[in-house]
């Protein structure tokens, strides 16, 4: 058992990952910057340790400082959250080089799978299929402009290091494909260091869907089922669900093949701990790979709710040699459960970032209703960070149920002194089309669009 961990994050995952320790009665030790002095996980945590100014790349990336930290305080194990360096192999190498065990995949694995290109290639080892497109980095726009003539517009540019949309640009024609490739290519250098890009054809009105799975020190793998991240704006998910609504309604049989597939790609990258494959569905049934993200999701609590297991726990568990005590035989999915994103942000003003001081803050509460947070009534949301005030998960036996708690909650949501996006998330869960689950990752664009827009506008 780990007597201490350090924390190497921030906001509601700081918040939820001292939470599990503290039910497995582990002591935690919090990092924060300047600007998060008087963040709830510094308060909930047993030792807090200031380690640098508020821009990331002078605290929660500086993996010198975090390790400094975790040496001080004498801890055990380092848990990375999401974001930031919670996919780093190089800061998991560091914490085994220096005798702390690193909670989620060994450094191996990430390496393995770090670079969306090469997995790619992995899937196509594990006989899983992608997308058509390029057979790695693409090193200039006339290779750029080639590979998009060989496999077909529309096209895709995607940073190989990329995550939550960023570096990622569609193409239509040699015009917008030669201006993409170059803007992606800088955008992905500024948010990951990495300016590679690769290109895979684009599938017009996909589904989005991933599932999570589990992985211990003896090999065993199995997978909790799907999440349907198909509502989203510029690739940045904005309701998740859990089971997907076009599966079961549609594709029944796709979760056991989906499901074995990302066991088999996990199995290939000799995958340990928690992690999510991610898989793009054509409205035919097709689905193909998208990547692996080694790390604990923010939608997780919808996963957790239908399956009842807390993946959190079982990610420190499995870190600390445990072997996992169920088989896939033994999952089984109850319910239906949906995650909204709460984030201080105007939708409409171009979903724009809002920080300043909460004024007055009330959560929603009641049977089938979780709220993950940090915020709270005089918090103050840094400009520096994620706008995420936090995560609204509604469970119900099925999902009319959960959509109806959903509703309701929203409308009790009460929050001032910064804008949010809870209006807008109303609009969602009001909007015909997403209460017969009829979406695809097309649907807030088409939500934001002419009449329908000023009707939001108007009831907001």
């Amino acid at each position: 058992m780990f007597e201490k961990v350090l924390v190497a994050n921030r906001g509601e995952i700081a918040v939820r990952i001292i939470r599990a320790c503290k039910e497995l009665n582990i002591r935690t030790v919090a990092v924060y910057s300047e600007a998060d002095a008087n963040s709830m996980h510094v308060q909930l945590a047993d030792e807090a340790i200031c380690i640098g100014r508020a821009p990331a790349s002078d605290s929660y990336l500086r993996i010198d400082r975090i390790i400094s930290a975790a040496e001080i305080t004498d801890v055990d194990a380092i848990h990375p959250g999401y974001g930031f360096l919670s996919e780093n192999a190089h800061f998991a190498d560091v914490c085994e080089s220096c005798n702390i065990r690193f909670i989620g995949p060994s450094s191996r694995a990430m390496n393995a799978l770090e670079d969306k290109a090469v997995s790619r290639a992995l899937a196509k080892k594990a006989g899983v299929a992608a997308p058509p497109g390029s057979d790695g980095v693409v090193e200039s726009e006339q290779e750029a402009v080639n590979v998009a003539k060989r496999i077909g517009y529309p096209v895709m540019i995607k940073a190989v290091a990329g995550g939550g949309g960023r570096g990622m640009r569609a193409a239509h024609n040699d015009v917008s494909l030669v201006k993409g490739y170059h803007t992606a290519r800088s955008e992905a250098d500024k948010a990951f260091g990495n300016s590679g890009v690769y290109i895979e054809k684009y599938i017009e009105n996909p589904h989005h869907i991933e599932f999570q799975i589990l992985a211990d020190q003896k090999g065993k793998i199995i997978h909790l089922g799907e999440r349907d991240c198909s509502v989203q704006r510029r690739n940045q998910k904005v309701v998740e669900e859990t089971p997907s609504p076009l599966i079961e309604n549609r594709f029944k049989k796709l979760r056991e093949k989906m499901g074995k597939a990302a066991i088999k790609i996990a199995e290939v990258a000799n995958y340990t701990n928690a992690g999510t494959v991610e898989f793009i569905v054509d409205n035919h049934g097709n689905f193909y790979f998208l990547e692996v993200n080694k790390r604990i999701q923010v939608e997780h609590p919808i996963t957790e709710e239908v399956c009842g297991i807390d993946l959190v726990r079982a990610q420190i568990l499995i870190a600390m040699g445990e072997p996992l005590r169920y088989s896939q035989s033994d999952i089984v999915f109850k319910g239906h459960a949906i995650e909204c994103r709460i984030n201080a942000e105007d939708p409409f003003d171009d979903f724009r970032p809002s920080p300043g001081r909460i004024e007055m803050y009330y959560q929603p509460g009641g049977r089938g209703v979780r709220v993950d947070t940090h915020a709270y009534a005089g918090y103050t949301i840094p400009p520096s960070y994620d706008s995420m005030i936090g995560k609204l998960i509604t469970y119900g036996k099925d999902r009319r149920e959960a959509m109806d708690k959903m509703s309701r909650a929203l409308s009790e949501y009460m929050l001032t002194g910064v804008k949010t996006t809870i209006s807008f998330q109303q609009a969602i869960l009001q909007d015909p089309n997403f209460r017969r689950g009829v979406y695809s990752t097309n649907f807030v664009e088409q939500l934001l669009s002419g009449a329908r827009r000023e009707l939001i506008e108007e009831k907001a």
